[in-house]
């Protein structure tokens, strides 16, 4: 284990899997202009300074009265002339004087001479005037201009992927369009001659093709444009022909099946004769048997039969290596500590990936599995929310132990 010679049948670690192929993938360089409402889940080409000191103004961060601290020095209360009412959007253009107090909403601008804002909850309204509490700290419930983001700052990295946040610092900015990289090509294909369409009545012997359904899913969430290629039989040139295509209208392939030893596991032979292939066994479970080489330009992905065991090695191993494809940086993958509940051993030695619930506890993370961990048992899939990472070797847990758990949501 943890060679890399892997087309003599030996495994590689999960480790040296997952560096190999990250080592191997080259970013796209080619690059558009996206305005902002088709920005999410892309990723950014350029960094971007800011324009504008956000706030550009300082402002009221509660519902108050903006008033002079040498007013409300001493002990006990005081009481101010209220001179003005101030909603956001609207402009005090006097310099506050000695004595007086503007009512003020959040959002709206401190008036000038002013340095703080007592909240409406601790002051008495009477007519004119208000009584305020003495002591309060110069710049309370302030913001201060600039606070949040000051021109010349860089407010975004090229090579994040943009999430809603990160729009909303566009909007503040003034930004209604960036460089971000193209989309990154996938083909996918499934192969077997006993998958079929969605469509298709099920004859004896024949299984639904619910991979490429679930995959493609995967891949959109991830903002990768997909190319079906549909479902390949069981023919060796059939198979070469497909992925031979693929190659040319692709930056990256996924097949599923055809990657293990059988008389019919085909696709790993029909890569070692079109391209090159630098490993097909993983010592990981769910997952040992898989495929990654490159077909002409495109890297390849060659996946398992078994639904659970495609999906999860496209989480903790395919989905970071698109991300780098995509001009992205490291995956930003969610690694906490839970306590485990229930009982499970492992005699294996490969690392496992049990499908898990996390839950948020009074006393902390919990996680239990989510049932039966076979890896055809989509359902473990689906009512999962993290998998429960066991390390190499046997081992046990046990209920109250610590495990180490990745987060598998699909920003």
């Amino acid at each position: 284990m943890g060679k890399e010679t892997s087309q003599q049948g030996e495994m590689i670690s999960f480790d040296a899997a997952r560096e190999k192929m990250l080592s191997g993938i080259h970013r796209v360089t080619e690059t558009e202009i996206v305005e902002l409402e088709h920005l999410l889940g892309r990723v950014l080409a350029e960094d971007v300074p800011a324009r504008l000191d956000v706030p550009n103004h300082a402002n009221s961060a509660m519902d108050g009265y903006a008033v002079r601290s040498a007013d409300l020095a001493g002990m006990g209360e005081v009481r101010l002339r209220v001179v003005s009412d101030l909603a956001a959007g609207g402009y005090f253009t006097p310099e506050l004087g000695p004595g007086e107090a503007v009512r003020i909403m959040t959002g709206a601008p401190i008036p000038w001479g002013s340095d703080q804002v007592v909240i409406q909850e601790v002051c008495y309204r009477d007519q004119d005037g208000v009584r305020l509490p003495c002591g309060v700290k110069p710049g309370d419930h302030v913001r201060q201009a600039g606070e949040d983001m000051r021109v010349g700052d860089c407010v975004l990295r090229g090579g994040k992927r943009l999430k809603p946040a990160d729009i909303g610092i566009l909007a503040a900015q003034g930004i209604d369009q960036v460089a971000v990289f193209r989309r990154v090509r996938v083909a996918i294909l499934s192969t077997g001659n006993e998958v079929v369409e969605v469509t298709t009545p099920l004859r004896p012997g024949q299984v639904h093709d619910s991979n490429r359904a679930g995959l493609k899913a995967a891949l959109r969430v991830l903002g990768c444009e997909v190319l079906d290629f549909g479902i390949v039989g069981d023919d060796l040139g059939t198979i070469e022909k497909a992925l031979e295509r693929a190659s040319h209208e692709a930056d990256a392939i996924i097949s599923t099946g055809g990657v293990s030893v059988g008389d019919y596991d085909l696709v790993r032979l029909a890569l070692e004769n079109r391209g090159t292939i630098d490993f097909w066994k993983v010592a990981m479970k769910p997952g040992k048997p898989q495929a990654y080489g490159r077909l002409g330009q495109a890297v390849f992905f060659g996946l398992p039969g078994n639904p659970v065991a495609g999906l999860t090695v496209f989480y903790v191993l395919i989905r970071p290596a698109l991300f780098r494809l995509m001009g992205g940086g490291k995956w930003p993958n969610k690694v906490l500590k839970a306590t485990f509940k229930g009982h499970f051993a492992k005699k294996h030695l490969r690392r496992e990936f049990l499908r898990g619930i996390l839950t948020f506890e009074p006393e902390g993370l919990g996680v239990e599995m989510t049932g039966p961990q076979g890896s055809g048992i989509l359902t473990s899939m689906s009512r999962a929310n993290a998998l429960i990472v066991l390390p190499e070797g046997p081992v046990t847990v046990t209920s109250g132990d610590l495990v180490d758990v990745w987060m598998m949501d699909d920003e």
